[in-house]
């Protein structure tokens, strides 16, 4: 299924790898030091909207590498697709930024 070239799966990729990196950093770096639960975890991102961008933009480095992946396997209708939701994740952090 990974292996086909086609724009919906980049852009079904694109959406749910930089999830997946947010769950990786919960587990990862938040989980073990402090002993946060996951609704106190999302509580505080929503109390602190400084820190939701910033978070967001490292969750997207997973989607850079999937899509460096899919372009060195030459499937490049699918890294356009990863592209594409790397974009609309990217103009949602400026808005996040310019909202406050």
């Amino acid at each position: 299924m990974l292996k086909k070239d086609n724009l919906s799966l980049g852009i079904l990729l694109g959406f749910l790898t930089p999830l997946v990196a947010f769950f990786l950093y919960y587990f990862i770096v938040i989980r073990p030091h402090n002993d946060i639960a996951f609704g106190q975890f999302i509580g505080i991102l929503k109390d602190n909207r400084q820190m939701l961008p910033k978070l967001v933009s490292v969750c997207l480095l997973l989607n850079g590498a999937v899509f460096f992946l899919y372009t060195r396997k030459r499937l490049d209708i699918t890294a356009k697709g990863i592209f594409l939701m790397t974009m609309l994740y990217a103009i949602g952090i400026i808005l996040l930024k310019l909202i406050r």
